[in-house]
């Protein structure tokens, strides 16, 4: 088992690695989360024994995206932007979207904000009933980010991406099945079994032929997230100064609905 921060990767004999992040019960990431995790995809896709990757989280929550309630500092879209308009979070993100082999992410439970825009790393979700998909950022008074104003409508349509990302509004597993969020249903007990069978379906087959047609169906898709992520920085880093987004951070740590000004 190799380890990358609070990820470790175990590669089976199936040609399937494991990737698995460790910071249970919600699994928030920060930029280093996200740096590990492609630091781990590139190591593996210049590994021939692994032809596919089954991306798991530890804990009650696939990921629940950014802790907006820790310090300031902490917040990985508060860290400095870099000259091309990005920043470290966003350019890690990028690197994962160019990874070369495919990957099945398992989500047990929530994947919110920016954990929803992880998931959508993944060529395909399994996902139990009690899953969760938000793109709650409205709630917290600012715009999506993670590159979902993209990669979202790419993958359900335009209608249903509007709706969840302008009500916040979260969507269970079966919802998400059916949606084509998620691309099957599974059980708390056999997900990750679910997912490492998916897995090993494409691992079985040819691996250049793979890679190669994956690359072709995913034409761009990293081009595209990194020059939607800079559109979404700047917004968000404009929004992140409002009373509305305050008074968002205030609301969902007190389990209420925001009482929202417009300024």
């Amino acid at each position: 088992m190799d380890k990358y921060g609070d990820v470790t990767v175990e590669l089976g004999k199936d040609y399937v690695a494991l990737m698995e992040i460790h910071r249970p019960p919600h699994n928030f990431f920060d930029d280093a989360l996200i740096r590990n995790l492609a630091d781990a995809c590139e190591t593996l896709d210049k590994d021939a024994g692994c032809r596919a990757i089954v991306l798991a989280a530890e804990g009650k929550s696939f990921c629940a995206g950014a802790n907006f309630q820790s310090r300031p500092e902490q917040n990985p879209l508060n860290q400095s932007q870099t000259p091309s308009g990005s920043n470290p979070l966003y350019l890690e993100a990028v690197r994962l979207f160019r990874c070369q082999k495919p990957i099945v992410a398992a989500i047990q439970g929530p994947a919110i904000g920016g954990g929803l825009g992880l998931a959508l790393v993944a060529d395909f979700r399994v996902a139990t009933p009690e899953a969760r998909f938000a793109g709650n950022f409205v709630k917290i008074g600012i715009h999506p980010g993670f590159g979902l104003t993209f990669t979202l409508p790419r993958l359900i349509g335009q209608q249903r991406a509007a709706l969840m990302l302008l009500t916040g509004r979260r969507i269970d597993g079966e919802t998400a099945v059916a949606w084509g969020l998620a691309d099957q249903l599974s059980t708390p007990e056999k997900l990750r079994d679910d997912a490492r069978s998916l897995a090993a379906e494409m691992a079985e087959n040819a691996p250049l032929a793979v890679v190669s047609t994956r690359a072709t169906l995913r034409a761009k898709l990293a081009d595209m997230v990194e020059a939607q992520t800079r559109h979404e920085l700047a917004e968000q880093t404009r929004l992140m100064k409002t009373a509305d987004h305050r008074e968002g951070i205030k609301a969902v740590a007190e389990r209420r609905a925001g009482n929202f000004v417009g300024r």
